[in-house]
């Protein structure tokens, strides 16, 4: 990718109408662009970005038997009505809409309900249990509070799945499978030293839920956690029952800002009963299926990454869900002796599966450099007259600030290893 050719612009100043951190970079280095409060479109580099992400969720959903699926964003009245969900005073995110032939329509929040509705005509038989489907959807919700950039939006996507399971035995193994798989997410992110299954209140969903909640100064949450118990819980459910039941006291806990990550809820047979979704035993027993979901808010997650490792220069992005592996910067002009060598090292690097992003601008090196670190990919390697000379490349790390002075093959090697 050559940089004079990226759909792409930085800014110098932070946009007067943010605060957040997330948002304040990601639209100074043309990650994103805001419509509204609380809406932003992806530009190339931002998507580059949640298109990783979703890689890394994709194949953890796919290990433990997910099966991806997209839903409709519209939904019916009637579905919502039946689990009293659709009353404002029970739901107080909805975006509603009034059909021109008539009725009402709502723009997907959630989706255990419809979910739920569509199940009814695959599931009759305990032979066609357990089914497991996630989708990433994008999602509506009239937020009274859109200050946190993409941490908390109107319009925002997330990675929802939906467990259907035979009795509480095979909905509790895969629950915890789930939350297996969410470790292994937040690790491979970044941020797994940071996250904490948290227990919590449900909300609009159940009565409790299990919350993973990043620390973070940028967070809108506050958690008390034990480092060596593992345990965390959210502020909203701390009392002497809820320290009572995990067998721990107050002054054990330690007070955190977080960020909600993630979220699982156990609905149990409930919301089932209620939508019709059962089967039959080998008896011919009529029984409830065993609902489960399971949340990530993807580009919540992005912003997350954004508030925790950046610095004052710029973006620090984990190697894992980086735009580009490595950051090309050319000193000497576009029809340089150093333009010519960065071309043939791009198209090396590239050959090996790694991504590169070319500076091939005829702007300042000053410039150059303060949009590299403003983009954050983890590795910048500079040529020039004087790298030529001295036959090594200038390569700096991003994220410890290190600089380095390599040649071509220890690049590649250190670049390979750390792909």
């Amino acid at each position: 990718m050559l940089q004079s050719k990226l759909f792409t612009k930085t800014r110098r100043e932070d946009p007067k109408d943010e605060t957040s951190k997330n948002a304040k970079l990601l639209i100074r280095a043309g990650f994103i662009y805001k419509e509204m409060a609380g809406v932003y479109a992806l530009l190339p580099l931002g998507l580059r970005v949640v298109e990783k992400i979703k890689s890394i969720i994709r194949e953890e959903m796919n290990k433990i038997g997910g099966q991806e699926i997209i839903m409709t964003a519209l939904q019916r009245k009637e579905v919502w009505e039946k689990t009293g969900r659709w009353d404002d005073k029970a739901v107080d995110v909805w975006f509603k809409s009034v059909l021109q032939v008539g009725g009402e329509v709502g723009f997907g929040w959630s989706h255990e309900e419809p979910i739920a509705d569509m199940m009814t005509n695959y599931i009759s038989s305990f032979r066609d249990l357990p089914i497991y489907v996630y989708q990433f959807q994008t999602k509506l919700r009239n937020e009274i509070r859109a200050k946190s950039g993409i941490m908390r939006g109107r319009e925002f996507l997330m990675k929802d799945m939906y467990s259907f399971s035979l009795g509480k035995e095979n909905h509790d193994r895969f629950y915890e499978a789930t939350i297996d798989a969410y470790k292994r997410i937040f690790d491979r992110v970044g941020v797994g030293e940071d996250t904490f299954v948290t227990f919590a209140a449900g909300g609009a969903f159940t009565k409790f839920s299990h919350e993973f909640q990043t620390i973070t100064e940028g967070g809108e949450d506050v958690i008390y956690i034990n480092r060596g118990k593992n345990i965390a819980i959210n502020q909203e459910v701390l009392n002497e029952e809820t320290l009572s039941n995990l067998g721990i006291t107050r002054d054990e806990l330690e007070e955190v800002k977080t960020a909600e990550v993630g979220n699982i809820f156990n609905f149990g047979t409930e919301k089932c009963e209620t939508l019709g979704v059962q089967y039959k035993n080998e008896a011919g027993e009529t029984i409830p299926v065993w609902l489960g979901s399971y949340g990530i808010g993807v580009t919540r997650l992005m912003g997350v990454l954004v508030e925790k490792f950046a610095d004052d220069k710029g973006i620090v992005w984990p190697k894992s869900v980086a735009p580009f592996d490595a950051h090309i910067i050319v000193i000497g002009g576009e029809d340089s002796e150093a333009m010519t060598e960065a071309i043939r090292l791009t198209a090396k690097l590239e050959s090996s599966g790694l991504e590169v992003l070319l500076d091939d601008r005829d702007r300042p090196a000053g410039e150059k450099f303060a949009d590299a670190d403003l983009y954050g990919i983890p590795t910048r390697i500079v040529i020039s007259p004087k790298t030529l000379e001295e036959g090594k490349l200038e390569v700096k790390d991003r994220k410890t600030g290190e600089v380095k002075k390599m040649s071509e093959a220890e690049l590649v090697s250190e670049l390979g290893f750390n792909k």
